[in-house]
C-alpha cells in the first residue's frame, strides 16, 4: 500500500497515512484534530541497482 500526505487546512500540519490507492477515508490532523484536511502533492524515491552495492563509484557518498 502507498503512503499519502494530507496538508491540515486549519494548521498546515502534514501527516502521511497508508492507505489503499483510491481510498476515500477521511483522515483527522495528528496536531490539532480538524477533520478538514486535503491530499498533498508529495514526491517519491525509488532506487534501482542491485541491493548491497553502492550507487557510487568511490562509495564515499554522504547519501548512500
Amino acid at each position: 500500500m502507498p503512503i499519502f500526505e494530507y496538508q491540515c487546512k486549519k494548521c498546515g500540519h502534514v501527516t502521511e497515512f497508508l492507505e489503499q490507492v483510491g481510498s476515500r477515508k477521511a483522515h483527522a490532523c495528528e496536531k490539532c484534530g480538524s477533520s478538514r484536511t486535503e491530499k498533498a502533492f508529495s514526491t517519491f524515491a525509488a532506487k534501482s541497482g542491485s541491493s548491497g552495492s553502492s550507487s557510487c563509484p568511490t562509495g564515499t557518498c554522504p547519501l548512500s
